[in-house]
């Protein structure tokens, strides 16, 4: 595919300590794409970087095929992860102003600002000021005003903090609707189930460096699927087809998944006489690749993210 975004060996230094250190990426044109990583590991330096808001102390980035970000200013919508409306004014205004500020006539912007907020049922509060909408709501305008002038890419700084639940699943169904439209998506989380749900690529970001750069389900292969097979039978040949390691859950097994695949071990069962009463196969979820890939620093960092 088209490369929307690229980055080679970023690094940013500020006073002598090192934020970023030689980040490279490659985002495809039209993907939903998450830097995922604890707080503290570089992802906010790393995407104002791309996009051109502070310069790099060393490397090189590409935005919409320019060399200069900034050049692509008025192609990409940018979420801050510190948020900030001006709390007199209007919602309306408030959308259009950002969508102004990238070029598109105020006017223009109004008109679009009263579709986008009948759409996401805000349109009573079109004419109230900012100050009075809840947080879910003023976070809501922000994004509309970061997609306002119809970007080709959207750069959302952890986009989910101090969102509701129904808030949060608003924002991903945004997210996949601007994605199936073609726009490229490229948001930072520390929530790996966001990243989960949504993303078809992620950068797993530890200490400012690129742990990991490819696809989520090549993120889960690097961990083995484990099995859990409960039996009628306590012993037998079967025994055999276990691989090391195999151990005793209550009154299931628990081992990894062979690299011969599953039909040697259901032959070697089934043959064996094990009376077969329950088997799973589990994939490892995202969550598992990360805190093999990042380590145990950075899974402790997000243990609020382990499934429960």
């Amino acid at each position: 595919m088209p490369i929307a975004v690229e980055a080679v060996d970023l690094v940013k230094d500020f006073d002598g300590t090192r934020a970023v250190d030689g980040v490279s990426l490659r985002v495809p044109t039209g993907s939903i794409y998450g830097l995922l990583g604890p707080n503290g590991a570089g992802k906010t330096t790393a995407l104002r970087m791309l996009i051109g808001i502070i310069d790099p102390s060393s490397g090189s980035r590409r935005v919409l095929g320019r060399e200069r970000p900034l050049e692509a200013a008025t192609e990409v919508g940018y979420l801050p992860e510190e948020r900030g409306l001006y709390p007199s004014m209007h919602a309306r205004d408030a959308i259009a102003f950002m969508g102004a500020l990238r070029g598109l006539p105020l006017q223009e912007g109004r008109r679009r600002a009263d579709a986008l907020l009948d759409e996401h049922k805000l349109g009573d509060w079109a004419r109230k000021p900012i100050r009075t909408l809840s947080k879910g709501m003023a976070q809501t305008v922000q994004l509309l005003g970061t997609i306002i002038h119809k970007p080709r890419l959207i750069v959302l700084d952890e986009p989910f903090a101090g969102l509701d639940a129904i808030n949060q699943a608003r924002l991903e169904e945004l997210i996949r609707r601007e994605a199936r439209a073609g726009v490229t998506i490229i948001f930072s989380t520390h929530v790996i189930a966001h990243a989960e749900r949504l993303c078809e690529e992620v950068a797993i970001i530890a200490k400012g460096k690129v742990a990991f750069d490819g696809g989520v389900d090549e993120a889960r292969a690097k961990l083995s699927a484990i099995v859990r097979l409960r039996t009628r039978a306590s012993d037998g040949p079967w025994r055999s087809a276990f691989p090391a390691g195999a151990r005793r859950e209550g009154d299931e097994w628990v081992f990894e998944l062979p690299a011969s695949g599953p039909e040697p071990l259901l032959r070697a069962l089934i043959d064996g006489g094990a009376g077969i009463e329950t088997l799973a196969i589990e994939r490892p979820g995202l969550h598992d690749a990360f805190v093999a890939i990042a380590g145990d620093a950075a899974a402790a960092a997000m243990g609020q993210d382990k499934p429960q």
